[in-house]
């Protein structure tokens, strides 16, 4: 199989195109961003400080866009409407699954498409999201790793992915509801860096992305109901527990150097014991804020009772807090695996619990959308904008 990319794909900054309206996108940028461009209009700098605090309070705490903020006065919101927009992922297209699952496929304002998930459980909801456009860690089993990688998002395309399921949810305060986030009673709980690309390869945008999610007058979410998942950019995990903060997951699905240089090509450059030092070297790592380590569960390739009792070993070698994940493998067009029998799945979890270690099984969530891990890929390359539409008119016609 042709899989795009090198093996130490590092991405070359692009920008984002401009809007072609011209205006400013104000979610994304810091405070004393938002106060620089209401300055750039004409506001004198006490009075943009004013503004900036009251537009934040709108935007992340009610979801509102301009006409709806009745703290701001209507001149106000008239100049800001003229010059910026409080805007969303364009949504080409939006799915449910028979469990409940949720995929957004969306595109960004220059064009370029990714997705969006949403797990529903009893006790949480957990939104997977985007840090990239497309991918290049050409991961073996992932689909996305099919993909070319187009650019990294922008923190604005990335916290608006949160801003959108909060929509969609119909989670933002009421009028007269106390703006304070409790995720107790809502759906949306927790939040995973696992869509499409690699978050560390967007360090900054994933950064400044995740400090307006977590600021107490922004979105508010903890830091402990987020997770970072990373194939192993070693040189940088480091710097992500004191920048970023927040839960590690290693995308490690090998514990020998020849299956996983085949299957996680970036294991050529940063090899399993250098990955695992930087685990243990994660700040902050204990038994209460575990590492995850995912793991794919793939027919004859990583499934064997040796490769489990490898694994406890190099847990138990790197001292590790560590869980592990067992992801059944999911299935898509020109796979070159088959995902391990149910039986050898769980033949290799109670291994691994045996000698300890937590290490549930993954309940495979969204496949008939093609919405489960390791499926993502930008629709668009598979279907046309009239077909997109025509799929959009024949649900509304289904809905009555």
């Amino acid at each position: 199989m042709d899989r795009p990319g090198s093996v130490d794909p590092v991405t070359v900054p692009r920008d984002a195109a401009p809007r072609a309206d011209g205006k400013i996108a104000l979610i994304g940028l810091t405070r004393a961003e938002i106060s620089q461009e209401l300055e750039r209009i004409g506001l004198a700098p006490k009075q943009a400080k004013l503004r900036t605090k009251q537009l934040w309070h709108q935007i992340y705490h009610r979801g509102a866009d301009f006409d709806e903020m009745s703290e701001v006065a209507k001149a106000h919101r008239a100049l800001f409407a003229e010059h910026f927009v409080v805007g969303r992922p364009n949504i080409m297209e939006h799915l449910v699954s028979e469990d409940g699952t949720r995929k957004w496929l969306l595109q960004t304002e220059d064009g370029h498409d990714y997705e969006m998930v949403f797990i529903p459980d009893a006790d949480r909801g957990t939104l997977c999201i985007s840090s990239q456009v497309g991918c290049t860690l050409n991961c073996r089993f992932c689909h996305t790793g099919t993909m070319r990688l187009v650019r990294n998002l922008n923190p604005g395309e990335i916290v608006g992915q949160v801003m959108l399921a909060r929509d969609t949810l119909d989670e933002w305060p009421k009028p007269g509801e106390s703006s304070n986030y409790d995720p107790h009673g809502r759906m949306l709980t927790n939040i995973v860096l696992m869509g499409m690309g690699e978050p560390l390869y967007n360090f900054d945008g994933v950064r400044d992305a995740m400090n307006i999610v977590r600021d107490k007058e922004g979105l508010s979410l903890s830091r402990r109901r987020i997770t970072l998942s990373t194939s192993g950019v070693v040189p940088a995990m480091k710097r992500a527990g004191e920048e970023i903060n927040v839960n590690l997951a290693v995308s490690l699905h090998a514990v020998t150097k020849e299956v996983r240089d085949e299957i996680v090509p970036l294991n050529r450059k940063y090899g399993i014991d250098e990955l695992l030092q930087a685990c243990a070297d994660y700040p902050g790592t204990n038994n209460a804020r575990r590492i995850t380590f995912e793991y794919v569960m793939l027919k004859d390739v990583n499934d064997s009772d040796e490769d489990a009792r490898e694994l406890v070993r190099l847990i138990r070698q790197y001292k590790l807090p560590a869980k592990v994940n067992l992801i059944p493998f999911n299935p898509w067009p020109g796979a070159p695996y088959e995902c391990s029998s149910p039986e050898r799945i769980e033949a290799f979890s109670s291994l691994i619990f045996g000698e300890g270690i937590s290490a549930p099984v993954r309940t495979p969530r969204g496949r008939d959308i093609m919405a489960a891990c390791g499926q993502l890929k930008s629709a668009a390359e598979k279907k046309s904008r009239a077909e997109l539409d025509r799929l959009a008119e024949e649900k509304q016609a289904a809905l009555g």
